[in-house]
């Protein structure tokens, strides 16, 4: 079977590859458990392979709290993942971000509370991890080409040269306040959502290039002279935004197979977590170490 090198992570209203001929389904357990669904493995017409995991579970069964994103990463990386595209629903922040179209977001603000295990290094086996562009630039420079074929006026909103777009990240369930709303306006943010904390942090550790594709779908509660979002509001944008994913997808997957066949995607982040673990190697936990052996299969824990 030829590599799985892209790994496709899909959100709220996207729990499937509609369009993809599916040849297998695999659940590899991983030292951090079962992944949130089992993966799909699915073929392009061009005979690429792709992998598709429900982030929510078949069902949408995990509030964003108790997703299982250690294993949901270790396990695309079990099935050689060099790259995930990371689908999400979103709140806009900005009036210029209307609900329905995309964004790629370049930057980060972290309001989850430290609620989530967000990294597979225990004490004991301690590594310190880059994070300032937390997205990979190679990667983002693909998607951001992308978007083209989006439907219903849907427009994809990416980063300028001086203008980076954030995405804030909350703790859920709970949608936001107003007055948080628009604290998270004042500091920059851009879209907001619940998921890409931790995978970000997990992908940057496990060396995967990793992109979020945010689709908006409500203005979150910022706006003074409309009801604070809700359920049914989201629900409305979730059955547009899904197709006009696989559009995107489709369009991203045709750009990205041959860099991903030729190894030009996450070159970058290559050895670059497993070679900066601080701990001497004589005092390496073999607990830890075999978990992390999982990711890097190369580990050692002894001279």
């Amino acid at each position: 079977m030829p590599p799985i090198l892209l790994g496709i992570i899909g959100g709220s209203g996207f729990y499937d590859l509609p369009g993809f001929e599916v040849i297998n389904t695999v659940n590899p357990v991983t030292p951090w458990g079962f992944a949130a669904s089992p993966i799909s493995i699915a073929r392009t017409a061009s005979g690429f392979l792709i992998a598709f995991l429900a982030r929510h579970g078949v069902g949408h069964t995990y509030i964003p709290t108790d997703v299982p994103a250690r294993a949901n990463i270790a396990a695309l990386k079990s099935i050689g993942v060099h790259a995930i595209i990371s689908f999400s629903a979103v709140g806009s922040l900005r009036e210029e971000i209307p609900p329905e179209d995309f964004v790629l977001p370049s930057q980060i603000i972290d309001r989850t509370l430290c609620a989530r295990p967000n990294t597979f290094f225990e004490s004991g086996c301690v590594a310190h991890v880059s994070f300032g562009d937390p997205f990979d630039q190679d990667l983002y420079g693909v998607l951001s080409q992308c978007g083209s074929s989006l439907q219903n006026g849907a427009k994809l909103h990416s980063k300028t040269k001086s203008d980076d777009l954030t995405v804030v990240c909350m703790e859920g369930p709970a949608f936001s306040t107003r007055a948080e709303s628009n604290l998270y306006r004042s500091w920059g943010g851009s879209v907001i959502n619940m998921s890409v904390i931790p995978e970000a942090k997990l992908a940057r550790e496990a060396e995967i290039s990793y992109q979020i594709v945010c689709m908006a779908t409500d203005y979150d509660c910022w706006r003074v002279n409309e009801e604070p979002v809700n359920v049914e509001t989201v629900m409305k944008h979730l059955a547009n935004n899904r197709d006009n994913a696989k559009l995107f997808l489709m369009e991203a997957i045709e750009k990205l197979e041959g860099p991903l066949l030729a190894g030009h995607i996450g070159k970058n982040l290559r050895e670059t977590v497993q070679t900066g673990i601080q701990t001497n190697l004589k005092h390496r936990d073999l607990n830890v170490l075999r978990k992390l052996q999982f990711l890097f299969p190369s580990l050692k824990a002894l001279h």
